[in-house]
């Protein structure tokens, strides 16, 4: 949903209600178009896919992500123009594999895949967003962790915080 900057009116819907049945993350790419994370629920409904938007406004998607290890938790825009997504995949499972992806925003091809490698826990990725020099960082659950977008490289977790389970994160210069 849109709503006025000033809060005091009703939203309106950008998309219909329940286009997706587990929306995880959407961002604007610089084309204009909207992307949109589907990822699964609780009780497993759900797809783990992107989606794209026209940037016309139509609500007919495209698409975009076709990855069978993609469990998507927040989508970002990088610097580049492609989709960047948390993923934890299968999600909720003790076990999954957790990991950011990029995908080219023309094709949806996967083009790298960051993990931290032994360098911070990294359980549980939500947010994602960019900071200055193009540092990519991921609230994941205890800790805050950072990625040299240019290289892929993860530099390790630059906030340590027991019990911290964020799903959104902001970084002010």
């Amino acid at each position: 949903m849109a709503f006025p900057v000033e809060l005091d009116a009703a939203g309106e819907y950008v998309l219909p209600p329940r286009i997706v049945p587990f929306p995880r993350g959407f961002a604007f790419g610089l084309d204009g178009r909207l992307f949109l994370a589907s990822g699964i629920g609780p009780n497993g409904e759900g797809d783990d896919t992107i989606l794209a938007f026209a940037a016309n406004g139509g609500t007919q998607p495209t698409r975009l992500v076709a990855d069978p290890d993609l469990g998507p938790l927040d989508l970002a825009i990088a610097p580049n123009g492609n989709v960047i997504v948390s993923s934890e995949h299968p999600f909720g499972a003790a076990d999954a594999v957790t990991s950011i992806r990029e995908y080219d925003s023309a094709d949806g091809r996967l083009l790298r895949v960051f993990s931290a490698e032994g360098s911070a826990e990294f359980r549980k990725p939500r947010g994602l967003r960019f900071g200055p020099d193009d540092i990519l960082y991921c609230v994941a659950q205890d800790e805050i962790v950072a990625f040299d977008f240019a290289s892929g490289r993860c530099l390790g977790a630059t906030v340590l915080f027991p019990r911290l389970y964020g799903q959104a994160l902001v970084v002010f210069p």
